[in-house]
């Protein structure tokens, strides 16, 4: 039997799965398909980590280990939804909830200083960031918009707002002592195990990373973030904000980055307020408000201080909010500022929504402002700058018109893991940070100093050899040009070009249309050949993978949920993964206030449907129908748009799996390649369209009340299953599905 491995993660997309997956499950399982589910939501990886102080009825399996270990067989068929990367403030309320819950987990250790602290610190450092998708993405992206999508856009464009060609948003980022100026890159003629070692001042050697295994031809990029240049830099960039009157946002990834983002956030909001920190910052670390935990941190930490000390840290908090800029605020309605949490801005979602957005955020009373977007790091920064002058020059495009930017994203083996692994450091002492050879030979230095960040990552090369490969055959198959986004100016950027041509050099190209362009002649070329009606083929690195999946289905579609991101992993199975996850905290405290839900799952219907289709391709033919019929019914519901509404009362995510079922089992009664099928699902499809009004009504009535699910992390299965299934009658179709009976159209 072909099986389907579905994870179940955080936020609305387990909100939604719990009403998606029930429909999958019994429509795959009349075509004798398996579907397993496999947790991997942040609670379940907290307490994958501490099975030892858990009862036997409470302990969980390690289903992130499972899962890497599935992920190198070729039978892997994986349908991947977004999860949580969790920064500190995350990982601390899930652990207290799951305290609540009663589970025996300890605190989170701030400054471990026993054994015992810095076990319990190792084991939820595992847990932090960026734990899921370098371990599952054993494979390279190939992400784009289906042509369903792009044909309901331009049937439906959506709205966004307009630019004005007086606008006087920027980008901020550093022209030095940043990541991108230090970057040092060395490929490895052999096969060679290397230490990280600092050399400091006073003559002491501290190993930073005792080995670091590296294949011949493999990429190693060591690069330091000056904190003096990067403290000047914030410096001026508030004061330029305040001077010109624009609101500040700074925009980092401090959950998937999850050691150098989260300290780059904490310097940035000491930026901000300068005094407060200055002469209460110890004062609030001891009571958990330390500037990386941001400014929502230090209003909590006030009702734990001596009331006259709460006094006067709110008087400078005031003074400093004056004398510096405004914040923008992604949450004004609750009074929340881009600096209230590391996890509030990051930096794909919030730079693509601001250009969607007329190059404007809103303040603290909600009115739409000019901003300065401060990306400390220069690596892509240009990107943004590129694209907030293409759209300040030639006005916000009509999105029925525009052509489309795919995506093929190098990401196999953990390729290009900035600053969200164990090769990130946070330097205590002055010295050189030195790359040595097993026989004490130096490869890589850099001079540091106290409270620099000095990162390295790896890109193997049968990594970049299948994204080249990748590349090309999108390019063969599309006839669309596919470019390369490579600095030649960067190190690891020159390095990587110079193997992908090596690559391109032994493959047959006649017919391809291949370039290379550095990222920012790469934007300006997507965009025009975008607003011109042409499609482009990106070929990218991981972190701009992640940047332009997120730029390009915002201005092409206002979302990047609808996408559809296929990963062939190097061992020959499959990963499906769906739309990004960014405005997930939002809409899930949405629908916790009112019982509405207006996540778009179509992302995920289109990853079902190819899942599927992959295991019809690996001898369960059954499945191929179903992944046709799964097609046919999501481009019916993007012709018929029914999608989910905002606003209570209006039809939400629930109501669009209706439709969803309802289409699939029409497609499946009406096909004539699978005759079985077709009977199992004539009466079904009859049904769901019979029952319309009652399932309907049964839907949309439980909108407008609040929702308690039991929990926001770990919510209670049985409330979530209430909550997302509220339809009796859709209920009972689904289950004779499953159960292969029928009733009466009245029973």
């Amino acid at each position: 039997m072909a099986r389907l491995t579905y994870t179940i993660t955080d936020e609305t997309p387990r909100l939604a799965t719990a009403s998606l997956l029930p429909i999958v499950e019994a429509f795959s399982s009349a075509a004798g398909v398996s579907v397993r589910r496999v947790d991997l939501s942040l609670a379940a990886r907290i307490l994958a980590q501490f099975p030892e102080r858990l009862r036997p009825e409470q302990r969980v399996p390690d289903a992130l280990a499972e899962l890497g270990e599935l992920v190198t067989r070729p039978e892997a068929n994986l349908v991947k939804l977004p999860n949580i990367s969790a920064s500190v403030p995350q990982l601390v309320a899930a652990v207290a909830e799951l305290q609540a819950h009663g589970y025996d987990l300890p605190d989170y250790p701030e400054t471990p200083e026993t054994e015992e602290e810095r076990d319990v610190r190792a084991r939820y450092d595992r847990v932090k960031g960026s734990a899921v998708n370098p371990v599952l993405r054993q494979g390279n992206a190939d992400r784009r918009a289906p042509a369903a999508v792009k044909a309901f856009e331009r049937a439906h464009p959506h709205q966004a707002r307009d630019w004005d060609a007086a606008s006087r948003t920027a980008v901020a980022t550093m022209s030095d002592g940043d990541f991108h100026h230090t970057e040092r890159t060395l490929r490895s003629d052999r096969d060679r195990t290397v230490r990280v070692v600092l050399q400091g001042s006073d003559g002491i050697d501290r190993v930073l990373h005792p080995g670091i295994r590296l294949q011949a031809g493999e990429l190693l990029d060591a690069a330091v973030l000056r904190s003096g240049a990067l403290d000047g830099f914030l410096r001026d960039s508030m004061a330029r904000a305040a001077h010109d009157g624009l609101l500040a946002s700074v925009h980092l990834k401090a959950t998937m980055m999850k050691v150098s983002d989260p300290i780059e956030f904490g310097h940035a909001v000491r930026a901000a307020y300068p005094r407060t920190f200055a002469e209460f910052g110890e004062v609030l670390a001891a009571a958990g408000a330390a500037p990386e935990r941001g400014l929502g941190a230090v209003s909590a930490a006030l009702t734990r201080l001596p009331p006259e000390t709460a006094r006067q840290v709110r008087a400078r908090l005031e003074d400093d909010r004056v004398a510096g800029p405004e914040l923008a605020y992604p949450d004004p309605e609750h009074g929340v500022c881009g600096l209230d949490a590391p996890n509030k801005v990051i930096v794909d979602a919030s730079m693509a929504a601001l250009i969607r957005d007329g190059g404007q955020l809103r303040d603290r009373a909600g009115a739409w402002r000019d901003t300065l977007a401060i990306i400390p790091d220069s690596s892509y920064a240009g990107v943004y700058q590129a694209a907030i002058d293409d759209f300040r020059t030639h006005g916000t495009p009509d999105p029925a018109g525009l052509g489309t930017v795919q995506n093929v994203g190098l990401m196999a083996g953990k390729a290009e893991e900035y600053g969200s692994h164990d090769k990130t450091f946070l330097i205590d002492a002055p010295g050189r940070v030195v790359v040595l050879d097993e026989d004490g030979t130096e490869l890589l230095d850099h001079p540091v100093a106290p409270g620099d960040l000095w990162r390295a990552c790896q890109t193997k090369p049968d990594a970049v050899a299948d994204w080249t490969r990748l590349a090309l055959r999108r390019a063969l198959t599309t006839g669309l040009p596919a470019v390369f986004w490579l600095d030649p100016e960067r190190p690891h950027d020159r390095a990587l070009a110079e193997e992908a041509r090596r690559v391109l050099a032994a493959e047959e190209t006649a017919g391809a249309d291949l370039r290379f362009l550095d990222p920012v002649a790469a934007t300006i070329h997507a965009l025009g050949r975008l607003r011109a009606g042409q499609d482009t083929i990106a070929v990218t690195g991981n972190v701009l993978r992640d940047y332009l999946t997120d730029l390009f289905p915002v201005i092409e579609t206002g979302t990047s949920s609808k996408m559809l991101s296929i990963v062939p992993m190097l061992a020959g199975g499959g990963m499906f993964e769906t739309g990004a996850g960014g405005s997930a905290p939002d809409l899930t405290r949405r629908f916790l206030d009112t019982d509405h839900l207006d996540w778009d799952s179509m992302g995920e219907c289109f990853a079902v449907a190819e899942s599927l289709r992959f295991a019809g391709e690996h001898g369960a033919p059954a499945a191929s129908v179903l992944a046709n019929a799964a097609d046919a019914a999501t481009e019916r519901l993007l012709v018929e748009d029914r999608g989910p509404k905002a606003g209570v009362g209006a039809p939400d995510t629930r109501v669009q799996h209706y439709w969803l079922a309802r289409e699939w089992a029409a497609a499946l009664a009406a096909q004539t390649q699978d005759v079985a099928l077709a009977a199992r699902f004539a009466p079904v499809a009859e049904q769901l369209a019979g029952r319309e009004g009652e399932i309907l009504q049964e839907l949309l009535a439980v909108q407008g009340s609040p929702v308690d699910l039991g929990g926001y992390y770990q919510p209670d299965p049985a409330r979530l299953d209430a909550a997302m299934r509220p339809s009796a009658a859709l209920n009972r179709i689904l289950d004779q599905v499953r159960f292969g009976s029928q009733e009466p159209l009245n029973g």
